[in-house]
């Protein structure tokens, strides 16, 4: 007999709260703030064959699921406290529910977040979760803080997740050991959570790059008033990005989106600061630009022209996939 609704969710999702006063099972959770701190919460949803592809493996959409959501909390620079899961299913799945649980919680534990809420329907395979974490006051970094002078600022890597999606489309070759790389990039990315924590307190803004390092810069640019000049050449590219022609290099790093990486500002001075926060988080960070007092974002090459940016706006959700 198939699984019904509740036996779903207690058979996969239900756990032992160990930071809620009550969580799965109830009409609401019950949370206690830690005293002095403010609420950061943020939700994502990810619908099949808009934001995942159907061959992504459960475990690692699981993951990626609760993924892109820590991402948010790290662009703050919370500490991660509770989640809540809603999810959309076509149909009882059981070896698919046991993949993507174990991805989810896996990440959970290691991010020490609980799974304390949500809801189940049939329908479309989608994916909303909210993430609840916790700031001290006045410690949030927040998008509208850059100001003329500061340094721009990019973790990780930029571009490989979309590296893998050209692949998957067909408009780009790569080897087999390659393609798996950038594949788990896409599939399985890793949220800043400690080096948003490490950067409370240097950063003057931050956001996280999900959909694409020129339309989140552009988010951050209009919420501070501010512009932004940025040197093509020093843009963080992994290895395998780097086999790629120029003009693919530059699709997959100025618009691709799906990297997850921080891209923030800090004032001038803090350089050492910035580097030392990086190393607690165990992240590389590259410095890729200057903010200026003037609205508007200008991408210098190598013989310092202006690239045309039309071709790399943020990913729209609405626009045609």
């Amino acid at each position: 007999m198939p699984l019904g609704e509740f036996d779903l969710i207690r058979q996969f999702f239900t756990r032992r709260p160990t930071r809620a006063v009550l969580g799965v099972g109830d009409d609401c959770a019950l949370l206690s703030p830690t005293p002095g701190y403010q609420w950061a919460v943020s939700t994502d949803l990810l619908v099949k064959g808009r934001h995942f592809l159907s061959t992504v493996p459960p475990q690692r959409l699981g993951h990626k699921s609760l993924a892109v959501n820590l991402s948010d909390l790290a662009a703050c620079g919370a500490n991660p406290v509770a989640f809540t899961l809603s999810l959309s299913l076509p149909r009882v799945d059981e070896p698919w529910l046991q993949g993507f649980s174990k991805g989810l919680l896996a990440l959970a534990d290691r991010s020490g977040i609980e799974l304390v809420g949500g809801d189940t329907t049939a329908g479309p395979l989608t994916v909303g979760i909210t993430v609840m974490g916790e700031v001290p006051p006045g410690q949030a970094l927040l998008r509208s803080g850059a100001c003329a002078g500061d340094r721009l600022w990019v973790s990780g890597s930029l571009g490989d997740a979309r590296l893998a999606l050209e692949v998957f489309r067909g408009t780009v070759a790569l080897p087999a050991a390659a393609f798996e790389r950038v594949r788990l990039r896409m599939e399985q990315p890793e949220a800043r959570v400690s080096l948003g924590q490490a950067l409370r307190g240097i950063a003057s803004s931050a956001i996280d790059v999900s959909d694409g390092f020129v339309g989140d810069l552009g988010h951050v640019l209009a919420a501070s008033g501010v512009g932004a000049q940025v040197d093509w050449t020093r843009m963080p590219c992994s290895a395998d990005l780097m086999t790629q022609p120029e003009s693919v290099r530059r699709v997959c790093a100025l618009s691709g989106g799906d990297d997850y990486e921080l891209l923030f500002t800090a004032p001038p001075g803090s350089d050492l600061a910035v580097q030392r926060a990086a190393s607690t988080a165990g992240v590389q960070v590259t410095p890729v630009g200057v903010i200026v007092p003037t609205p508007g974002l200008t991408v210098h090459d190598a013989e310092g022209r202006p690239l045309d940016l039309v071709a790399h706006a943020g990913f729209d959700h609405f626009a045609p996939p």
